[in-house]
């Protein structure tokens, strides 16, 4: 198992260094473009210390498993398991604080929107209840009235 880890590593480490040549090449090739100053280090802290250079086509395969077809990197994705976790928390924090603030917004509006509708209510009771009084008050005020115009048996008058 280690002297797979080692190959796959020596490998990584290859194909980064052939990388980083062919972008140093390019770039010196190309009239008015800046050269490098210096190499990027990607390898891991207990990689070995002289990696063999070996192009990616002739590097040796662990048995049943097959190479990928080469890729156009834009970066090479950190190796380090403590740099790949905090990658990882990074994006996960941003995306909780997206979803926390978009939830926010949502209860906000909710809240709003509940806030509006409460208010057209206790309108609507209080224009309601002027109308009940007034109505009560008026069928109270009909109710006396017509109560002294009817006659001792109990009759109104007609």
């Amino acid at each position: 198992m280690t002297h797979i880890r080692k190959l796959l590593t020596g490998t990584a480490l290859a194909t980064a260094a052939i990388f980083a040549q062919g972008a140093f090449a390019q770039s010196a090739a190309q009239p008015g473009a800046e050269a490098p100053t210096a190499m990027p280090s990607t390898a891991p802290a207990m990689a070995p210390a002289t990696p063999p250079t070996v192009a990616p086509s002739q590097a040796p395969a662990a048995a049943g498993i097959s190479q990928p077809a080469p890729q156009n990197l834009s970066a090479a994705q950190p190796t380090d398991p403590l740099v790949q976790k905090r990658n990882a928390n990074a994006a996960a924090n941003a995306e909780y604080r997206n979803a926390k603030k978009s939830a926010k917004a949502e209860y906000n509006s909710t809240k709003k929107q509940a806030r509006s509708q409460y208010k057209s209510q206790v309108k609507d009771a209080k224009i309601n209840h002027k109308a009940d009084r007034q109505a009560n008050n008026s069928e109270m005020l009909d109710q006396m009235s017509g109560q002294s115009a009817q006659q001792p048996g109990g009759e109104a008058q007609q």
